[in-house]
């Protein structure tokens, strides 16, 4: 990937538009530069159905007059002049914003880490397709697979430049590598779907394409031949890491300071309250060496630093911009993440800390229930916390998975399922929100 961020001469083209904005009468302004490249091939049944390619530079300026506030985007070509102008002309119309303000100076960062987020590992078109075939290939030799969805490899490069008029001035770099694949069992009516996938920062990381295939095609013949389970209220429902993750993104959605600000997440009032059971934690840190979703410094430039977002069950802290966290009479916690022209809080490095149970174990112990490998639909109301989900997975027997389940659907209330949730010890942190596997008590099932 030839993605390296030509820092100087962004952070200079950066500065003189800030520059030309204060000139056209804005108060303050940061401008950001989004750099971006990728490459990724897509073959299906061994043959190459796509290549794609890509590399662009986003320009985003952000300008405050007063209380009033606007933003804009170019492409690189466009009149740096005529774009500050422009910005400005917008602030001036638009409605006050009380909350909409640069990050106060004294939280920006004076100097930020290596976090070791770019490897310049030159992947060539035909690594990617070999990579590719040979994860679907390995899918195939499985016993019971039948046929492909596709199979794919791809890298990408990415980087931030910031600069604002009050002294940041910042970039770094990331790269990202992948491989999936995606491949059916059984025939006619009784198909079923599965995938396995690696996403990392390294190349020499990524798990080995055969393997990801060969999983991926254990993974859909455990599914044939799914059988229907009776309806219960009390069932002990275990999510798969893979769908834990999804779970766990859940509880950061709950904890965003914009949902809170918006009465939008049923977490609003809980500040200081169990919301988990005792013992448990989740984490979010910016700062890990090589992690999936670190970062030296947010969209506004303040460093963020680990923290313990829920602390053994107890709501510590929401997810903050400096916006955000003014409309709640709050501080930012270097939660900003810069989207084009706006900002908005998000988790980095997600995780609900395992615990001390190996999963098997866990397993052992419940005795009967249902163990989820795929979830369905998005009934999940984040006001009221109501939860219904779509299922598929395996039934739990006799401490066991024994048979295939699908067309079942699980339901609960999110506050009642945070406060029966048990983690599992099986953790992986190489994706950005990591969880062990966690099972559930007291969920309804509906099934035939």
């Amino acid at each position: 990937m030839s993605a390296e961020i030509d820092s100087e001469n962004l952070l200079s083209r950066a500065s003189e538009l800030i520059d030309l904005a204060i000139k056209a009468g804005a108060d303050k302004a940061d401008a950001v530069v989004i750099r971006s490249s990728s490459r990724s091939v897509s073959v299906r049944l061994g043959k190459v159905e796509g290549t794609e390619a890509s590399e662009s530079d986003d320009f985003a300026l952000r300008v405050f007059v007063g209380n009033r506030v606007a933003s804009v985007s170019a492409n690189p070509g466009f009149d740096i002049k005529v774009l500050a102008e422009r910005a400005v002309s917008m602030a001036k119309v638009s409605p006050e914003d009380p909350y909409a303000c640069l990050a106060d100076e004294a939280n920006l960062a004076q100097t930020y880490p290596d976090l070791e987020l770019y490897d310049p590992t030159e992947v060539s078109t035909d690594q990617l397709r070999d990579a590719a075939l040979a994860a679907e290939q390995a899918a195939l030799d499985v016993q019971g697979v039948t046929n492909s969805s596709g199979a794919g490899a791809s890298a990408g490069a990415g980087g931030l430049v910031l600069v604002t008029s009050h002294g940041f001035s910042g970039s770094y770099m990331g790269s990202r590598f992948g491989h999936s694949v995606s491949v059916i069992a059984g025939e006619g009516t009784k198909m079923e779907r599965d995938y396995d996938f690696d996403s990392r920062l390294y190349y020499a990381d990524l798990d080995d394409a055969a393997l990801i295939g060969r999983r991926a095609g254990e993974r859909v013949v455990k599914r044939i031949n799914p059988r229907q389970v009776d309806t219960g209220s009390n069932v002990t429902v275990v999510f798969d890491p893979r769908i834990a993750r999804g779970f766990v993104g859940t509880i950061a959605g709950a904890i965003n300071g914009a949902s809170v600000a918006r009465k939008t997440s049923f977490l609003r009032d809980k500040m200081g309250q169990q919301v988990l059971k005792s013992g448990l934690h989740i984490t979010d840190d910016p700062l890990i060496v090589r992690g999936s979703s670190s970062r030296p410094f947010d969209g506004e430039g303040v460093s963020g630093e680990r923290m313990v977002m829920i602390e053994d069950g107890v709501l510590k802290h929401w997810f903050l911009s400096t916006s955000t966290g003014r409309e709640l009479g709050l501080q930012t916690n270097g939660r900003g993440v810069r989207g084009g022209t706006s900002v908005t809080p998000a988790s980095t490095n997600l995780a609900l800390e395992p615990g001390d149970i190996d999963p098997q174990d866990l397993i052992r112990q419940i005795g009967n229930g249902f163990y989820v490998t795929e979830l369905i639909g998005q009934g999940t109301n984040m006001i009221t916390g109501e939860y219904s989900r779509g299922a598929t997975g395996f039934w739990i027997e006799n401490g066991e998975l024994s048979f295939a389940v699908s067309e079942v659907t699980i339901a609960s209330n999110l506050k009642d399922m945070f406060m029966r949730l048990t983690p599992a010890n099986d953790i992986d942190r190489k994706f950005g929100v990591a969880s062990p596997t966690i099972a559930i008590e007291g969920m309804t099932l509906a099934g035939r």
